[in-house]
């Protein structure tokens, strides 16, 4: 079961109301459980995976660092992508300024945006320097892992 498999079910549990599902074959086994941790409706996801010959492992969701690679071999641009599944918005709020826009520069540690998963607002710091050349991404779209959100041109 490959990355992508393992992200499918864990929308789907958090999405469908399933408490739990439980998936075994050859080589492991994984159990995602959907637990009610208070009256608000937050629902917490638990993924734990065993191999043949290890101890069951809880593996907690965390938030890589933002990915930037280069978009071709020729191009000097980076693409700055997303480090998680959610929904990606510009500003802190409605009323708000966008974190960045076309032509702004940029520093190693800026924050570029915010991802929303699973009701926590995660800020998303630049690990490149350069001038943003396009935003890819619509305010409050849903974006998936490693899907690219900005390009830029590197300083």
């Amino acid at each position: 079961m490959n990355l992508q498999e393992i992200q499918d079910l864990i929308k789907f549990v958090s999405k469908s109301g399933v408490s739990e599902v439980e998936i075994a074959q050859k080589d492991f086994k994984i159990v995602i459980k959907a637990v009610q941790k208070s009256k608000a409706g937050d629902q917490p996801i638990y993924v734990q995976a065993t191999a043949p010959a290890a101890e069951p492992v809880s593996a907690p969701v965390a938030v890589a660092p933002v990915a930037a690679a280069p978009v071709a071999e020729d191009s000097k641009l980076i693409t700055i992508k997303s480090p998680m599944i959610g929904t990606f918005y510009r500003s802190a709020g409605p009323e708000k300024a966008s974190f960045v826009n076309v032509g702004d520069s940029i520093s190693q540690g800026n924050t570029i945006c915010i991802i929303e998963a699973m009701k926590l607002f995660n800020e998303i710091e630049s690990e490149v320097s350069g001038r943003i050349v396009k935003v890819l991404v619509d305010d409050a779209s849903p974006v998936e892992y490693d899907q690219p959100l900005f390009l830029v041109e590197p300083a």
